[in-house]
């Protein structure tokens, strides 16, 4: 099966939808991996690679982005509902 994502840094615990991903579809990582989507993935948006709690880091361009606003599950997409942006 292709893969329907891209991890940009093997630091990161989100990858990139390259496409639409239905939520219950197949989340095809470039190493082969699998899972089922939680949610409906946009194209170019993040899906989570493995389970976060409240606070954790989400890491993205091998940098931190922000912080889980919630529990969060592997397959679940990672947007501003989720996610507290890191202030620079």
């Amino acid at each position: 099966m292709k893969p329907n994502t891209i991890i940009i840094d093997p630091k990161d615990n989100v990858a990139i939808a390259l496409q639409n991903i239905s939520k219950g579809a197949q989340v095809v990582l470039p190493d082969g991996r699998k899972f089922p989507s939680l949610a409906d993935i946009p194209y170019s948006h993040k899906v989570l690679l493995a389970d976060l709690s409240v606070g954790d880091s989400i890491i993205k361009y091998g940098e931190l982005i922000g912080q889980a606003t919630e529990n969060i599950h592997q397959g679940d997409w990672i947007h501003t509902h989720n996610l507290t942006a890191e202030e620079v």
